[in-house]
């Protein structure tokens, strides 16, 4: 998408002085202490325990808490006004203790403890001085044996594998168990993953290159570098700087996913983890593998920061919840517990950078957003990119990845099966998700009410600013289905559904065609018959109330029917349809949103039936200010598979939307 260039500095940010990220590290430090055992082995937060049961929770909040104070001992040289080391280090006596009352679970008890491990591992590294080398002989040899204990396992073929690598990798260098194999299979494996242009599919899905999200930061290219950190001379030949190049050509398009208000994209599972998104921003700047300016690194981590702290992360006793800003329950996956938002951690390796590095004394710098309007293509994992400088807004539009099986029908996760993510929103995600996705989608709605899904998604074409894709229309054929879509969810099949985007700035233009499957006019066994009616689902905003943001009743501009939201920070998400879209409405809900308590979605629909074949298209609008009716396109149909946008400043798109089920090019 092209390089980023130096620009004026800017005013340094509240929490931006190294000082500053130090207090930060020691106020969330201090606050987990309360909720520690009595010897520090295991730090049981409040909240609902995640699936691994309470005794793993607490594991993980001693490891990735102990991660976060090693970043703070370590950069600080060893100087530890709060007495990190020796808290930690009877922590590690106590936990690796076999028979002791606060011993860590064996990954044979708990799976979980491996990830933990890695927190551990690489914590010891940074801190062998103060801590590792004053631990008594006894509790050095029950740690190399407890993370010995990874050797030879059969790892899952996702990042997990790194944290096998890490841990042996530690005991490398203290001469404790390890597998060759182990390190080359996980080298062998996460280049198979890698998709070109820094990203990595974070494992394949039915094969394939499908499963991209902040894993490809905050895992695929943190573990790889720090692996080479920890073994140093004894990392193979080659490795460090490998990993080097391939953070270097991500960190470009990662630094225009962060929007004007600090936030990272709102997509992808463990959003929890919130700064974590930072840890491949921080790890360029240690390894010397970043092409970003120093002040731009500490303006993104800055306002990152920032972002989150000023936005109700932590709760009055200081502790990070399960959630984005607020506290938010159904944010967690099935393996987050209270601990889990601790991987934060991992957004404070920068502490590891002495004071007078260039990103702590450099003049900051705008982000790309704060600078000025751009938009590209992110191929790897098939997205369409805008941001405009006027509201800070960073958009997304997914045609090319969905963490899914392509080969199966799947339920849509809302962090990975929408059409569109942003920097300033969040997908819908209802207690009752019965009714089928709602925002950011294309859709056809069952007799029942029932909206389709869409994953798996088969991307046909992603270049410049149009993205096209298509999916079948499915529905769990079980009202008590899995909304994460498990093994055992039956679906009943229907039509399929093409959908184009054109983004332009703050507007994508949105089209599309359903089909019925198998032969014209007919469906295969087994499918689900009509009547259909389809509808687009707009970005879903928190709103102020109940009826904040609704507009006076659906209305009819001069282009077609349209649908407002504005939302609770002044954000405005509208809907205008250009063609074949007749009914507009506003959908609100509560408590479905992570952003807020209450949230509202703009949606267009059919009257009546969908028509197979025809052409079907509105403006998706978001942005700090109201849509400009006259910016708007006219949408023409050229042919049976083309269609062409014409702009009123004279430029065109030209969009084909090729039939359904034929053969399509993967570009």
């Amino acid at each position: 998408m092209g390089e980023l260039r130096v620009t004026a500095p800017l005013p340094t940010l509240p929490t931006n002085t190294r000082e500053q990220w130090e207090r930060t590290a020691d106020r969330l430090l201090l606050a987990v202490r309360p909720h520690a055992t009595p010897h520090h082995g295991l730090i049981h937060l409040p909240g609902p325990a995640s699936a691994n049961g309470r005794w793993s929770d607490g594991l993980e909040g001693f490891a990735r808490t102990f991660l976060l104070a090693a970043f703070r001992l370590a950069g600080a040289g060893g100087a530890d006004p709060h007495g990190h080391a020796e808290w930690y280090a009877r922590g590690l006596a106590a936990g690796v203790e076999p028979e002791g009352p606060e011993r860590w679970p064996t990954f044979a008890e708990r799976n979980q403890a491996k990830v933990e491990a890695a927190s551990v591992a690489i914590a010891l590294h940074e801190t062998r001085p103060w801590i590792w080398d004053r631990l008594p002989d006894r509790t050095r040899a029950l740690l190399s044996e407890w993370l010995g204990r990874m050797v030879g396992d059969a790892m899952p073929g996702n990042n997990w594998i790194w944290f096998q690598a890490v841990t042996e990798a530690f005991n490398v260098t203290v001469g404790g168990p390890w597998e060759p194999a182990d390190l080359e299979r996980t080298i062998a494996l996460t280049d198979q993953w890698y998709a070109g242009d820094g990203w990595y599919s974070d494992g394949l899905t039915g094969g394939a290159h499908r499963n991209y999200d902040h894993y490809n930061g905050w895992a695929m290219h943190f573990y790889p570098l720090w692996f080479c950190r920890v073994l140093g001379d004894q990392a193979p030949p080659g490795r460090l700087d490998h990993y080097r190049e391939r953070l270097r050509r991500l960190l470009p398009d990662l630094a225009r996913l962060f929007g004007g208000n600090g936030s990272p994209l709102v997509q992808g599972r463990s959003l929890t983890y919130r700064m974590a998104a930072l840890a491949p921003v921080w790890a360029g700047a240690l390894f010397d593998a970043s092409p970003l300016p120093p002040g731009l690194t500490r303006r993104l981590a800055g306002a990152t920061l920032d972002h989150f702290l000023t936005r109700n992360a932590l709760d009055d006793r200081g502790l990070l919840t399960l959630g984005w800003h607020h506290a938010f329950p159904r944010i967690r996956q099935v393996y987050s517990g209270p601990a889990s938002p601790y991987w934060a951690s991992k957004g404070f390796a920068g502490l590891l950078l002495p004071p007078d590095h260039p990103v702590w004394t450099a003049p900051e710098e705008q982000l790309p957003v704060e600078r000025g309007d751009f938009a590209g293509t992110l191929h790897a994992p098939g997205w369409l990119v805008a941001g405009t400088a006027a509201d800070g807004v960073v958009r997304v539009v997914n045609h090319g990845s969905d963490h899914a099986d392509p080969a199966r029908p799947a339920s849509d996760d809302p962090v990975y099966a929408r059409l569109a993510y942003s920097t300033h929103t969040a997908p819908e995600m209802p207690a009752d998700p019965t009714g089928g996705p709602l925002d950011s989608t294309v859709t056809l709605v069952d007799a029942a009410g029932r909206a389709a899904h869409r994953r798996p998604l088969t991307r046909i074409s992603v270049r410049g600013r149009v993205g096209v894709s298509r999916s079948r229309a499915h529905w769990p054929a079980d009202e008590r289905w899995d909304p994460f879509g498990g093994p055992d969810t039956d679906y009943r099949l229907g039509p399929w559904i093409t959908v184009a985007s054109v983004l332009r700035g703050a507007t994508e233009i949105r089209l599309a065609r359903v089909e019925p499957a198998g032969a014209p006019g007919g469906h295969q066994p087994g499918a689900v018959g009509g009547p259909f009616t389809l509808r687009f689902g707009g970005w879903a905003l928190p709103v102020r109330d109940a009826g904040a943001g609704r507009a006076a009743g659906p209305t009819r501009t001069r282009t077609g029917p349209l649908a407002t939201v504005t939302g609770a920070d002044g954000l405005v998400s509208t809907l205008v349809g250009l063609r074949g879209l007749d009914r507009a409405e506003v959908r609100h809900a509560a408590d479905s949103n992570p952003l807020g308590p209450r949230s509202a979605t703009p949606l267009l629909s059919t009257e009546g039936a969908v028509r197979f074949g025809a052409l079907y298209a509105a403006a998706v609008h978001l942005g700090g200010a109201p849509h400009d009716p006259a910016a708007l396109p006219t949408v023409r149909q050229v042919s049976a598979e083309t269609v062409a946008v014409d702009w009123p400043d004279g430029t065109h798109d030209t969009v084909r939307l090729p039939a359904a089920p034929e053969a399509t090019e993967s570009d």
